[in-house]
């Protein structure tokens, strides 16, 4: 059997066309999909999109098993594109003793930033104000000794001491009564959105059918045991059946649908908490950093972001539409007042570019219990801070919590509780030495920045920003602008996208619809003030001519897409969850089809 090093090496299965873009994701690969997912049988089908989702048909596939994964919706449209956007050891969870947690953290952010994603995983500081005198500088001082130790300073700076005075040199934004004294350290950064559209893409190069805008409705079954699923196209309303040997339900906050849906008692309950996050413009705060600040109930974390800042984040409960979390005015309120209280210059809500909300899946167990590796291995963590994996009946998996950070070693616990299902031999997980799509020649390219400036007509600065998204397959991108020269033109109003991603995301990137390019394939949702409106007309277009819509579609496209950041701008005025849902929620659907489908 082929190995998936052998990939590495710049080699391809004999069964794939040379000319043949790898994982792509375009109109053709999805109706191809379609019928292998009604004519094949897959020794594993994952249910959702999210990062753990797409991280486990990537540990499938690469182990040598027949993959197959479905999204009712588009890939990271949860909250794999609505986190704080960071790679993390979670330094906090050392004075809860966490330990195997933050090593396990900080290891899978280094293999993130040397090895698997050096394109899309950065380095980012933040600087940790100090308020108290005497016991506070020796006692952070030790938490981030250990954590350097641990692995923190593996592939970023080692942390560093600051005066006052130096801390404010660092960050002048902040009032000189916030602090006596700071201290900076690093983590990572990165687009969560695309980090997990590259996942798919490289499931999807190994040989994993992956298919967004399918939905499960419905389970088969021989006897008591899961043997497929049945699914729902949300684009044309087809249906057809999955078989698979194994079915791994990875739905984050929808978990428990799934398994109502599937007839079987769960051994662990999800609940939803929400999480705001503001995005403003980067002079706003005047900084060479970011910021980690201590509130009374967890932290606040201001994070650089191309040429912004993200400010967040809330944690309340949401119990209510679990597609559309919605942002309140208290949500708002909350995080400008918190920032604006070290700001010399307070923000306000007129310096709010974009604001969004995602629901973090925190385990709920029958006896407040987890386990990170199987339903026979129960763990004391607590709940928030961890991941459970059980197999809830034969043939059906389950994997719920944990973060982004550790998606990889969550997906590898998956893979390897549904093994008793699978009737072949399951290999190892090596996805520690499967580079994401893009990664493979990216250092390369970045020392090649003012040649290829030249070489395409781009400024530089474009380059490094397009190296940054797509890596290595920044040639794949620009190539369609060959015949083409007006793609290399920015987006109308959106000066940091080029018209040619617009045409690469809808043909090779699975983008099915105007929100998906503007939200996630892009991050012009929340970087602009307009939101996407102000281009959302020549976006449909260039998409148009890639997916062959039609004046109606294209019309319908523009008219959801505007009324969604319509009913997003009016949920934001309210002043509570159940108001700002109900303007959210009455918002059309991109894809219909879901709102009419068992869910």
């Amino acid at each position: 059997m082929r190995m998936a090093t052998d990939r590495d090496n710049g080699h391809r299965p004999a069964r794939r066309p040379a000319l043949e873009p790898p994982g792509r994701l375009g109109p053709s690969e999805r109706e191809t999909a379609w019928r292998r997912l009604g004519s094949e049988q897959f020794d594993v089908v994952v249910i959702g999109g999210g990062v753990v989702g797409v991280g486990t048909a990537l540990d499938a596939v690469t182990r040598g098993l027949r993959v197959a994964l479905v999204e009712a919706r588009d890939l990271a449209s949860g909250t794999s594109s609505r986190s704080s956007k960071l790679f993390h050891g979670g330094l906090r969870y050392l004075e809860q003793l966490e330990f195997g947690l933050v090593r396990e953290a900080l290891r899978e952010r280094d293999l993130m930033l040397s090895r698997l994603a050096p394109h899309l995983v950065k380095p980012v500081a933040f600087l940790y104000p100090l308020t108290k005198r005497f016991w506070e500088r020796p006692y952070v001082t030790a938490g981030l000794i250990l954590y350097d130790t641990m692995g923190g300073a593996r592939s970023v700076p080692r942390h560093r001491q600051f005066t006052k005075a130096g801390a404010l040199r660092l960050m002048p934004a902040l009032r000189r009564n916030a602090l006596i004294g700071g201290m900076r350290y690093f983590d990572a950064q990165v687009d969560d959105a695309r980090h997990t559209l590259t996942i798919a893409r490289t499931a999807a190069q190994y040989g994993a059918v992956v298919r967004t805008s399918t939905q499960v409705i419905g389970f088969l079954r021989e006897a008591d045991r899961v043997c497929g699923v049945r699914v729902l196209d949300c684009e044309t309303g087809e249906r057809t059946e999955v078989k698979a040997h194994a079915v791994i339900n990875c739905t984050g906050v929808w978990t428990g649908e799934i398994q109502r849906l599937s007839g079987s008692r769960g051994r662990f309950r999800v609940r939803a908490s929400k999480g705001v996050h503001l995005v403003v413009p980067r002079d706003r705060i005047v900084s060479e950093s970011g910021l980690i600040l201590r509130t009374e109930k967890s932290v606040l974390f201001v994070i650089p972001w191309r040429n912004h800042w993200i400010i967040g984040t809330t944690d309340t409960e949401w119990n209510l539409d679990l597609a559309h979390p919605a942002a309140t005015k208290a949500d708002i309120d909350y995080v400008l007042d918190h920032v604006n209280r070290v700001l010399v210059t307070p923000l306000t809500h007129e310096d709010i570019e974009g604001v969004y909300a995602g629901l973090r899946p925190l385990l709920a167990g029958e006896n407040e219990q987890t386990s990170n590796l199987s339903s026979h291995n129960l763990s004391s963590h607590k709940l928030s801070r961890t991941h459970a994996v059980a197999r809830v009946s034969p043939g059906l998996v389950a994997i719920a919590g944990g973060k982004l950070t550790t998606y990889r070693v969550m997906a590898a616990s998956a893979v390897r509780a549904a093994a008793p299902d699978i009737p072949r031999l399951i290999r190892r997980s090596i996805t520690d030495r499967v580079p994401l799509l893009g990664a493979d020649g990216y250092h390369a390219l970045v020392n090649q920045v003012e040649e290829l400036g030249h070489r395409y007509d781009i400024h530089p600065y474009r380059i490094c920003h397009l190296l940054d998204r797509y890596g290595s397959q920044l040639h794949d991108v620009l190539a369609a602008a060959v015949d083409r020269p007006d793609l290399l033109a920015p987006i109308t109003s959106t000066p940091d996208y080029l018209r040619a991603e617009v045409v690469y995301a809808a043909s090779h990137e699975g983008a099915l619809h105007l929100e998906d390019v503007l939200t996630r394939r892009t991050r012009i949702s929340i970087e602009y003030p307009h939101r996407g409106v102000a281009c959302a007309e020549e976006v449909a277009d260039l998409m148009a001519a890639e997916l062959g819509w039609d004046a109606a579609t294209r019309n319908r496209e523009i008219a959801v897409y505007t009324a969604r950041v319509e009913a997003e701008r009016d949920s934001q005025t309210q002043p509570d969850d159940e108001a700002a849902d109900a303007r959210r929620s009455a918002a059309p659907e991109a894809r219909p089809q879901v709102a009419s489908a068992l869910m």
